[in-house]
């Protein structure tokens, strides 16, 4: 590993800090300016939850077009136009006088921050590394959980001494005058492979799938129904955190001293399934990677006592590591990756739209006095019976490797 690291940090350090500056679009962060906005604007919180979801919604239908670009230009030159683009959205988020301006910052905050970083780290990367694709992805990743332990605090301390408004100024100087250059300069030339890769898992030659191709293929829709689940019923338990804190009557911080826990599992089990790849090939791993989703929905679901939550958390690190390495590595495994960036574009607006939806889903199921634990049973259906289609789709695309 150490020589791995030692003669790919330049590609791998790029793909981490894409990944760590896509947080400026995430929820978690754009959320810590919610209470602000809130007073500002004179919004509810249900009309700033519609406007946000609105926001995420338009951002999923325009990544299938903007994503499809990777294929075209390399990861470098696409920085060039994203990573300007998302400064000024934080320029906007700091200026925005009126909900319309607002609107669009978001929009281009969660299009350009979630969508396209992400999409552009995980595509290139997986270009790079072929015998080790695993490895890198399990090492760039991170990213996320970095952003999440680091950025908030930087914000809340700008937003101590001079403003929450000031706060997204300078993250706009933040990604235009440091990130943007360092990235650009990390990642401006390209990796081949090179006989020094060590090799556990050796790919099969594969078909080269377009992406109409793919759309026509019918496996991947059986792995579709699983993949969207992490991210439908993550967003889900921590948007509607507040509702499981009053239903259950749980101290007021209890989530928040849990994070660390989950960010901390994220990272090691990302790191172990990255090694797991490698060495067995994402595939042969499919059926197998909703196992701890399904442990980790059914724990929030049945367990009220308060360290429940701990024990749930852990468990989603444990599956969002899994998941966040296999997403990264099935997709060129299965499908080739010539057309990756068009076809990634469509799995990451699929992706965009469940965390759209779910929260405001269950909300309204929430309202009509179905509460979260019940829905949560629902959820762990949904995974085991999205683990058989994956089952289905393992073996599918097994033998179509053979054939």
């Amino acid at each position: 590993m150490l020589s791995f690291l030692t003669r790919n940090a330049r590609w791998l350090i790029g793909g981490l800090f894409l990944t760590l500056f896509s947080s400026f679009g995430q929820t978690f962060f754009i959320g810590l300016s919610g209470r602000y906005i809130l007073e500002e604007f004179a919004l509810t919180d249900g009309e700033f939850g519609l406007l946000y979801m609105g926001c995420t919604l338009a951002s999923a239908a325009t990544l299938p077009w903007l994503g499809q670009m990777v294929d075209r230009l390399s990861g470098a030159r696409m920085v060039l136009v994203v990573m300007p683009v998302l400064a000024f959205a934080c320029m906007l988020m700091a200026i925005s006088p009126i909900v319309p301006i607002l609107a669009l910052a978001i929009y281009l905050l969660r299009l350009m921050g979630q969508g396209m970083m992400t999409h552009i780290a995980l595509t290139e990367v997986s270009r790079w590394f072929e015998a080790n694709r695993g490895r890198a992805i399990s090492l760039v990743v991170p990213g996320h959980q970095l952003g999440e332990a680091v950025l908030p605090i930087l914000f809340a301390v700008i937003v101590i001494a001079s403003g929450w408004r000031s706060a997204w100024f300078a993250l706009a100087a933040l990604v235009l005058f440091v990130a943007l250059p360092a990235i650009y300069l990390l990642i401006r030339v390209d990796r081949v492979p090179s006989d020094h890769d060590p090799v556990d898992y050796e790919p099969a030659a594969i078909r080269q799938w377009t992406r109409a191709d793919v759309l026509r293929d019918s496996v991947f829709y059986l792995m579709l129904i699983g993949v969207l689940a992490p991210a439908f019923i993550g967003t889900t338990i921590f948007f509607h955190q507040a509702h499981l804190i009053d239903l259950r009557n749980y101290p007021a911080l209890a989530f928040a001293s849990a994070f660390p826990l989950m960010a901390g599992t994220t990272v090691i089990c990302g790191l172990a399934a990255g090694q797991l790849i490698d060495r067995y090939g994402a595939v042969r791993l499919l059926p197998f990677f909703l196992v701890p989703l399904t442990i980790a929905t059914l724990i929030a679901a049945s367990i009220d006592a308060s360290w429940g939550i701990f024990v749930f958390m852990v468990m989603f690190g444990v599956s969002y590591g899994l998941t966040s390495t296999m997403f990264g590595a099935l997709w060129p495994e299965i499908y080739g990756t010539r057309h990756l960036g068009a076809i990634r574009a469509v799995i990451v607006a699929a992706m965009v739209f469940s965390t759209a939806m779910g929260p405001g889903l269950t909300g309204a199921l929430i309202d009509q006095e179905v509460n979260l634990p019940t829905q949560l049973y629902w959820m762990a259906g949904w995974t085991i019976l999205a683990s058989f289609g994956l089952y289905m789709a393992s073996r599918i695309a097994t033998e179509r490797r053979r054939a």
